[in-house]
Order: C-alpha cells, then structure tokens, then sequence
C-alpha cells in the first residue's frame, strides 16, 4: 500500500537545505519494509538533491558553481518581472532535479554513509518549498 505525505521545508536564500531527518520519519511512519520513496518539489524555482551531508564546503562549491553557470542580470533574460533571481531560479531548477527516488529496504531509505537529502533554494528571498513524499 502507498503512502503520500507532504513535507514543508524552510529556506533562507539560495544554497541547500537538509531534510534527511523529515524524510526518514515518513518512511518510518508508513511501515513499509521494502519499496520506494519518491519526493517531488512542488515549485518551479527550487529543486531537490542528494548530496554530501558532511562536509558543507562541498554544498557551498555547488551552489558557486550553479551560480556561475547560470548568472543574474542576463540580457537575453525576458521573465524579470519577479526580479534578478527569478529567471536565473527556473533555469537552475530545470538543470537540476524536481524528484529523487530513493530505494527502502529494512524499513530504511538506502542512503551512502554521507548522502543527505536537500531542497536546493535558488532565490535569494525565505521561502517555505512544498515537498510531496510518496513511500509504496
């Protein structure tokens, strides 16, 4: 039997966000011995990743990196409207992921020993991102 739950992560500006711990409770809460847990981000300028959970320079490096690739203030940029950020955010997120999958076995998501999992912000504003977790 599936389950769906959803999940409120809070932001403070661009960079990641861990949620592992949020996460491992709806799979605990759902029961589910062996299956799926997939997560999907509810948002077009927020994405999702699994990443390093140990050492943050690795998390900063990312988010340097994206940025660059994708700059602000772009003059072939048309959707300004919501500012600087706002179309530099919808591309980034369509080059990164809206939904992971991530396997369970033993009741457990199977993670790496330093794999966490975040809501990668890419506004400069707080948001609060939807998360919908769906474990079958």
């Amino acid at each position: 039997m599936s389950r769906v739950k959803q999940l409120t992560v809070a932001t403070r500006g661009q960079g990641l966000v861990e949620f592992t711990p949020d996460v491992m409770r709806c799979v605990a809460e759902a029961g589910v011995e062996e299956g799926l847990c997939t997560l999907f981000i509810c948002h077009t300028s927020a994405s999702l990743c699994i990443q390093e959970n140990a050492d943050p320079t690795a998390r900063e490096d990312l988010e340097r990196w994206l940025c660059r690739l994708v700059p602000e203030q772009d003059r072939l940029y048309t959707h300004t409207l919501e500012g600087a950020d706002d179309m530099p955010a919808h591309i980034k997120a369509a080059l990164t992921a809206t939904s992971l999958s991530i396997p369970i076995s033993n009741g457990r998501m199977v993670l790496g020993t330093w794999q966490g999992i975040y809501c990668w912000e890419h506004r400069h504003g707080s948001h609060r991102r939807r998360v919908a977790v769906h474990i079958g």
